[in-house]
């Protein structure tokens, strides 16, 4: 057995003080195998110190607040938009014959797990507020309701987002849900691995394109769960965003067969230094867009599931300029600020018509990535 501590994990404690600046630090206490993999965790606030909310960030390239969305007003309107979605996943699937039950009587965890049991496969899509890169379909599925909208404009979360990129704040299309059962209920892919397992290393600089190099793009992460360990939430390398632009590998095996597809080699930075980010619903995450990381397998009995939103300063480039941003905040012109979660469906709606006619067939008429095969770094 192994033990890690790490005494510069950041919450903002709300319950302490309507001052941003009223800060804890916390010892995580983890226990680990040979292989890493982790067990369990224990939390124990110690002291309050006196670094700032923007301090914190700009020195670990993380900051954990704690508390900012509140769960009965913001996540659990999103959850129960997301039992519709479910809804229409499973009538869709029975309609067609590939599952044996529309399964209502379960409980929202359950019935997705036994859809992606039946199915053999993962349904992200249907639940996600982007599109694909590649061979997108003018039925290509996704879903950007008037909750979900509601939680990128939460004026909590701007107030954070201000304090760190300033008071013009563009919603970046850079965006994802992403909902990850245990693994002990998931179908295996072609290698034994589980359909839905921890993220690869990478740093969010590393997702858009060279047009964004110069973007001052911050990403906002937070769980409509609690996300203990044993969930699989964030692992980041604190202080890693100090080394820059890492190189990532496309179709990179060499960090282990658990990690497929575009990453970073972890003999590129010190991933032995790497610390987990447990959350309570209603936490956020702020990650700089240099920061290393990744995050752990599910091994717990529930399902983890998170959002990661990006934010840049308004008139900067995003990255993935074929997809639709707005204007979250604006002091200086309020009325660009977009308010109406109707046309933030319909600029999606448009991009999914622009794209069904793009992009197909292994085609890039859009490149939505920097990387290109063959760097030295990538040789395993």
């Amino acid at each position: 057995m192994c033990l890690v501590i790490y005494p510069n994990i950041l919450t903002v404690g709300s319950q302490l003080s309507q001052n941003l600046n009223d800060i804890t630090h916390e010892f995580v206490i983890l226990s680990c195998d040979r292989n890493k993999q982790l067990l369990n965790q224990e939390l124990n606030t110690v002291v309050t110190a006196s670094k700032t909310f923007t301090e914190e960030f700009l020195e670990n390239g993380f900051v954990i607040a704690e508390g900012v969305l509140d769960p009965e007003t913001v996540l659990d309107p999103i959850i129960d938009e997301y039992h519709g979605v479910l809804d229409r996943l499973a009538s869709e699937l029975y309609e067609t014959g590939k599952i044996s039950s529309k399964f209502e009587s379960l409980s929202f965890d359950e019935r997705l797990i036994k859809i992606y049991q039946e199915t053999g496969q993962a349904h992200n899509q249907y639940f996600d507020f982007s599109l694909p890169f590649q061979d997108v379909k003018e039925d290509t599925p996704f879903w950007a309701g008037p909750a979900v909208f509601n939680a990128f404009t939460n004026e909590k979360l701007l107030d954070r987002v201000e304090q760190l990129i300033g008071s013009e704040i563009y919603s970046n299309p850079v965006q994802h849900v992403r909902i990850k059962p245990p693994e002990k209920h998931l179908p295996t892919d072609d290698l034994g691995m589980p359909v839905i397992g921890a993220t690869v290393w990478h740093q969010d600089h590393g997702v858009v394109t060279e047009a964004a190099d110069e973007t001052n793009m911050i990403t906002t992460w937070f769980s409509l769960t609690d996300t203990p360990v044993e969930s699989g939430p964030l692992r980041v390398v604190p202080g890693s965003h100090r080394d820059g632009l890492l190189t990532h590998c496309n179709d990179y095996e060499g960090n282990g067969p658990e990690f497929r597809g575009r990453q970073i080699p972890e003999r590129l930075f010190e991933n032995d230094e790497a610390v987990p980010l447990p959350t309570r619903r209603g936490d956020v995450v702020f990650l700089h867009r240099q920061l290393v990381h990744g995050s752990l397998p599910n091994i717990g009995d529930n399902i983890r599931w998170s959002f990661d939103l990006r934010y840049n300063p308004t008139g900067q480039n995003t990255g993935r300029e074929a997809f639709p941003g707005f204007v979250a905040r604006s002091r200086t012109n309020p009325d660009t600020e977009l308010r109406d979660p109707a046309k933030w469906h319909r600029m999606w709606s448009d991009t999914r018509t622009r794209m069904a006619r793009i992009n197909q067939a292994n085609t890039d008429e859009i490149p939505f990535s920097r990387w290109e095969d063959g760097h030295p770094d990538c040789e395993m």
